[in-house]
Formats: C-alpha cells, structure tokens, sequence
C-alpha cells in the first residue's frame, strides 16, 4: 500500500472501498472482503444508510482499529443537529473517524463544517474535509474555518482530470479524492486502446491501469464493488508502476467530460432529503 501525508501528518491509504449504492448486506460482505486482501481505506455516508454495516464488517474483520482508515460524511439534513457526529459514531461502533466529510454543498453547511471542527478539537475526528465543494466553494470554507480541511473527495477520472481544481489544492495543502475514479463504468473510456496496450505490457486489466495513473498522480481512490473478483483486483495496484512517457498517455485523455454535475434544483432536494439512518440494519 502507498499512503498520502495529510496536512497534519495522518497517513491516508491511496486505495481504499466505497460503499456507494451497497445495501447493507453488500456493504458488509465487500468490505469484510477487500479488508482480507489488503484494503486499509473504508469510505461510507450517512446517505449510503449502511454505516452499520460497514462497522459490523470492521469488527468482524478481526484487524485492530488502529489498523482502518475510515471515512464517512455528514449528510445536509443533519448540519445543524448537535449530536450528529456522535450519533454518526454510535452507528459506526466505533470511538473515533479518521476522516469525517461535509457530502453537499447543500443547506446550512457552514454549520455542518462547524460541528466537524468541534469533533476534530474534541479527539472524535482526526481529519475533517469536504465532498463536492468547488473552488469558490472551498475558498469560502477556508476564509472562516478553525480547522482546514484536509481532503476534497471530488469526480476525477482520466476524461475528467481536474488539473486547475489540484493546483489549487496542492498551494492549500489539500489532497484529492476521486469517486467515480474508473468514470462511472464509461465503456468508451474502459476501452481506451492505451489502457489495453498497457494491460497487456503489465498483465492488468484496463481498470487496474486507471487506478494505477490516479495514484501516481496523487488521487486517492475509492472504486466501489460488490464482486469479490473486482474487488481484490482493485487492490492489486502496487507490483508495477507507469513511466513517466505512459503518464503522459492517459494524461492526454483528458476531456474535461464530467459525469454528475450539481445543479441548484438538486442542492436543495439534497437538503430536504433526510436518510433513514435510525432504520438502517
């Protein structure tokens, strides 16, 4: 495993699982999954209403607490209740998050990034950023903020490879974090003939290749799966590495094509929307 340095010198996995769309049963079972070949980098949500699950699946690994980089996220309907953290961690069963995220730029989020800063001073948090915030978004957090992020978990994929949105990040000593790292299962971008004449040259598959040029890029990954063979793939990252001449390959792909963008419409829904956490299994 690689590890990117937090600003505050917590050590982060650059691979990991997320949990998006897995029921609760699926969540326990991927994660029980990608913690015995090697994942270390658990991501989850409110909003993905299986945080229990994923808490099961720690414990049921048998590893030490210590030993899981767990990441989850304040959904916007729960911004400005007090004990949201702490009932985030009474879900997860466990004492403290290493990372804890704002989900939406969506309601009252200053109040949400407030609660976390309270969490991190109090020992409940060890790092605290933001999930699909813009620049201007991000920069608005940093003119007020106690306690800077340390992460923005954001779409990047080689079609979409935020080159502006990282330089930015990097002079505030923020990391990047990509879902949707394999371009939400794009078939266009998967068959990429660069990917397959690297595939072959290395023995990985084309998803292995992209997971490969996001860390060496600097992007934390958290590819999402409920299939056993997929998920062990995703963790078979770390045998072989891309020259310099074949970075500049995939880089080459970059389209600034996105796959989900916020509209103000969905922000709000967002902020109305309230997760059955409490009936989750």
């Amino acid at each position: 495993m690689e590890y990117a340095k937090l600003y505050n010198g917590l050590q982060m996995p650059m691979a990991g699982i997320g949990t998006f769309l897995l029921s609760p049963e699926e969540a326990e079972r991927s994660v029980l999954a990608a913690l015995e070949w090697g994942c270390r980098l658990i991501d989850t949500a409110n909003a993905y209403v299986n945080e229990k699950a994923v808490g099961r699946a720690m414990r049921g690994s048998g590893l030490p607490r210590e030993e899981i980089f767990l990441e989850t996220k304040l959904w916007p309907s729960f911004y400005e209740q007090p004990d949201a953290v702490d009932k985030t961690l009474e879900r997860l069963d466990t004492d403290y998050i290493d990372l804890l995220l704002i989900h939406q730029p969506a309601g009252n989020y200053l109040a949400g990034y407030r609660q976390m800063e309270k969490a991190y001073l109090e020992g409940k948090v060890k790092a605290i950023g933001l999930s699909n915030f813009n620049q201007a978004q991000i920069r608005e957090i940093l003119s007020v903020c106690q306690v800077k992020p340390a992460v923005l978990q954001t779409e990047v994929h080689p079609y979409f490879q935020e080159r502006a949105l990282k330089g930015f990040l990097d002079g505030e000593g923020m990391v990047i974090q990509s879902w949707y790292p394999l371009g939400h299962g794009d078939k266009a971008l998967m068959h990429e003939p660069v990917f397959s004449r690297l595939g072959e040259k290395y023995g990985k598959s084309a998803a292995q290749i992209i997971l490969r040029w996001h860390i060496q890029s600097g992007n934390i990954v958290i590819p999402g799966s409920k299939n056993p063979a997929h998920i062990r793939e995703n963790f078979a990252l770390f045998d072989f590495a891309l020259t310099r001449e074949e970075m500049a390959l995939i880089d080459a792909l970059d389209k600034n094509t996105r796959y989900y963008t916020s509209t103000p419409e969905m922000l709000k829904q967002y902020a109305q929307f309230v997760p059955d956490v409490d009936g989750q299994k």
